[in-house]
């Protein structure tokens, strides 16, 4: 299978190694991957913060250089969803419907089109915590919600079974909020701190070693206020443990 592999820019530019891990999970796994070089952000802050013009240019770049793939793979639940839901700020053009109609977050890739059953070579012997991003659980429906009284599934919960040695722990509020939110921790940084700080001492509070999360973005948030509040507690992305990655 051919796979074109899109990396976030603040991956790209904070965590290589996320996006390395991605790329060598993926052909292990059997696939053929590409990387277009000229990708760069796929217009999620633009967008979100109302600067539709801006964002435009950004998103046709990101269609030129994907339209051709029948498999977008990304590790970043919020890009992806900006790309499959709200790339409206360009022309839907049949090659724009096709981008969206074809991108996939690495989880749901993993779970729903390759249904892998095993990761043999992953061993990570820690206690973990799963942070599941708002775009994760309400975008790409990553897991069940406890606003809705319905089947219990999770995804990343599914592929993180498969790792020799992975303890995990639950938090209170499971599915809550980290406070990161792009832009809004910036606009709204008092109150994207507390909510911050509020999740992972409750990550801290059932003995978390490790936040894993299939988003980096809340991870270098939520990072950020264990370094401030003192916390010894690490964070990975779901890609890394899934390549095994030493901890």
């Amino acid at each position: 299978m051919k796979v074109a592999l899109f990396i976030p820019c603040f991956i790209d530019a904070f965590y290589p190694k996320v996006g390395i891990a991605t790329l060598e999970l993926l052909e292990r796994l059997g696939c053929e991957v590409d990387y277009p070089m000229q990708q760069t952000c796929c217009g999620q802050p633009m967008a979100n913060s109302g600067c539709a013009s801006d964002a435009a240019g950004t998103e046709a770049l990101f269609v030129s250089n994907f339209s051709d793939y029948d498999y977008i793979v990304g590790p970043s639940a919020s890009c992806v969803h900006h790309i499959r839901e709200h790339l409206t700020a360009i022309e839907q053009s049949p090659e724009t419907r096709r981008v969206r109609r074809n991108v996939w977050e690495l989880v749901e890739f993993l779970h729903d089109v390759l249904k892998v059953q095993d990761f043999p070579w992953a061993n990570f012997p820690h206690k973990v915590g799963l942070h599941n991003s708002c775009s994760a659980l309400r975008g790409i429906k990553h897991a069940s919600i406890s606003e809705v009284d319905d089947v219990h599934f999770s995804k990343p919960m599914a592929l993180l079974n498969k790792v020799n040695g992975i303890d995990f722990v639950m938090p209170e509020r499971p599915d809550e909020c980290c406070g990161f939110g792009g832009t809004f921790s910036v606009t709204e940084a008092p109150v994207s701190a507390k909510m911050g700080y509020d999740k992972v001492t409750d990550h801290h509070n059932v003995g978390a070693e490790y936040i894993v999360s299939a988003d980096m973005s809340c991870l270098m948030h939520q990072n950020g206020c264990a370094k401030r509040m003192g916390l010894n507690m690490k964070f990975i992305h779901i890609a890394q443990i899934l390549n095994g990655d030493s901890a």
